[in-house]
């Protein structure tokens, strides 16, 4: 059994897919619009106007699968409860992927060395997703 984080991003799924690409290197895997899907949804399920909206990304973050959508648009937006931990391999790779996601995003917790790690950080990205960047002990 395994996890996969599912993310909706409330119409701004393409944004957050270009911005984790440039960001952290993501790879797109797999990616289908609304408009694309080979059954179509019942009839007043979407709002007007989201046929290009993406249904369904599968997008590789490092050695993780994250899986995102527009979802259905109903403008509850925001990200509650949970963050993404990214582990990274050194700090000089740490420091980009902090600053990366800080971009448009507010820092509640600066990178700086903690009892846990050589390298910690906490972040909310400009898409209200909590990312945890840190450098594991034995890393370093």
């Amino acid at each position: 059994m395994k996890i996969d984080p599912y993310l909706f991003f409330d119409g701004r799924c393409e944004e957050a897919i270009e911005f984790y690409q440039l960001a952290l290197g993501a790879k797109v895997e797999f990616m289908m619009r609304n408009s694309e899907s080979p059954e179509p949804p019942p009839e007043g399920v979407l709002p007007p106007g989201s046929q290009d909206k993406i249904m369904h990304a599968s997008v590789h973050i490092g050695g993780a699968l994250v899986m995102m959508s527009d979802g259905l648009c109903g403008g509850e937006g925001g990200f509650k409860g949970f963050a993404l931990s990214l582990d990274c391999p050194d700090a000089t790779t740490a420091g980009e992927a902090f600053a990366a996601l800080a971009d448009g995003g507010h820092v509640t917790m600066p990178l700086g060395k903690t009892f846990w790690a050589p390298l910690f950080g906490m972040v909310t990205d400009r898409f209200g997703v909590s990312w945890q960047v840190g450098v594991s002990p034995d890393a370093e």
